[in-house]
């Protein structure tokens, strides 16, 4: 049931979505912390930094991405007309890069001299060792031990970039383990480094920051619609594993209650598995990485570990504001398998002639199911967050391991 209407409000001045958010961290960060807020709040306000900002998502990411009609895809569901925002076109392959611009014009501002950062699938690594290279900063990227061995193709790109992997090897070897190295990197270098967070979540100002950066995939999506079809769209689609896809394009709809926002959470081998990605569907309220959030954890309040066939939806938590959009029933949260995401994944290769990514076919597993059900002019627009080639060894083992 939605109980307010001023849903893009955002966090209020302590970074708290209602309950969720928050800044839960060490002393020895607080003043790096309130220091970027600060500095984060002055370039939003001045129209040096928006300029330089548009300039390099144009002529460096290549936005504005197409808005495109996924025809054959429309015509095989015979429901809603589904349209694509097109994110595995900017440069590095996927809607991580808009954040990425964004933060290191920030840290230049600030004068760091070191960014980090820690990845899952490999794309926000990538992203950071990019903008890095760019802007001629040294680049240390966080990425757990399992997601070294299933995207040894993003780990080649971010060292041809000149960034430094370190493999972390704690826990179950994923995004969560990482990013907990990261922030362990950070309170030990908080003078010259800046923590280049990959998602909307961490401490206050991250998800909002995060967000604001992602914000104009949705921008985009409203003027796009507005000229494809002359009215907003009716459905919005994004796979979620922090959320910060789906938050860049659903911000600029969160005050348009026509428009359903659909979030897509990984539903691993089953909810009632154990083996599952889906914080909001199996999880409860608690803190991790800086914030209060939705989270796998057991009776005890310990982290339990995350399973999805994507390296980027594996993680045991979500953005704050995804939790707040839940509570207050803006957003529809759903979950989708390993098995239904594979099987969306090999579907718009054959039909679009698209290889999405794992995390983008969870996005389609839950187009599949929805659109079939809804009028022929209903329009539904899916997040296509990045593409595929980063998942194609994981895809071939799983076809050969099927013959």
């Amino acid at each position: 049931m939605q109980t307010n209407t001023n849903f893009s409000r955002g966090a209020d001045a302590q970074g708290q979505f209602g309950s969720f958010g928050g800044r839960f961290v060490a002393e020895s960060l607080m003043p790096l912390i309130l220091d970027l807020e600060q500095a984060f709040n002055t370039a939003l306000s001045e129209p040096n930094f928006l300029a330089e900002l548009d300039r390099f998502q144009a002529e460096f990411v290549g936005r504005p991405s197409p808005l495109y009609f996924a025809e054959r895809l429309t015509e095989l569901y015979g429901g809603a007309k589904i349209y694509f925002k097109r994110e595995e076109l900017n440069h590095t392959g996927a809607h991580k890069i808009n954040n990425c611009i964004g933060q290191v014009l920030l840290a230049k501002r600030m004068g760091k001299t070191r960014i980090i950062a820690e990845t899952g699938a490999g794309m926000h690594g990538v992203a950071t060792a990019t903008v890095a290279a760019r802007f001629g900063l040294p680049c240390v990227v966080y990425m757990g031990a399992t997601d070294i061995e299933r995207q040894r193709d993003n780990v080649s790109r971010m060292r041809l970039m000149g960034a430094e992997i370190v493999p972390v090897t704690s826990g179950t070897g994923t995004l969560k383990d990482a990013m907990n190295e990261a922030l362990r990197d950070w309170v030990t270098n908080v003078d010259n480094t800046f923590y280049m967070i990959g998602t909307v979540a961490g401490p206050h100002p991250y998800p909002t920051m995060v967000r604001e950066f992602q914000a104009v995939i949705g921008r985009e999506t409203r003027v796009q619609m507005q000229a494809r079809e002359g009215r907003l769209p009716d459905s919005l689609v994004a796979c979620i594993g922090g959320g910060s896809n789906a938050m860049g394009l659903f911000h600029a709809f969160l005050d348009d209650p026509s428009v359903q926002l659909i979030g897509v959470e990984a539903a691993g081998e089953g909810l009632d598995s154990g083996k599952h990605a889906a914080s909001l569907k199996g999880g409860v309220a608690g803190v991790l990485h800086g914030n209060r959030t939705y989270l796998l954890q057991d009776n005890d309040g310990q982290i339990t570990d995350a399973h999805s066939v994507s390296a980027g939806l594996d993680y045991p938590g979500i953005g704050p504001e995804h939790a707040w959009l839940h509570e207050q029933g803006r957003v529809d949260y759903a979950a989708v398998t390993d098995t239904e995401a594979l099987e969306a994944f090999h579907v718009c290769c054959r039909q679009e002639g698209i290889i999405p990514a794992l995390e983008t076919a969870h996005a389609l597993a839950e187009v599949a199911k929805r659109a079939p059900l809804l009028p022929k002019d209903h329009l539904m627009v899916v997040c296509l967050s990045g593409r595929g080639d980063k998942d194609m060894p994981t895809v071939l083992r799983l076809m050969e391991e099927k013959a």
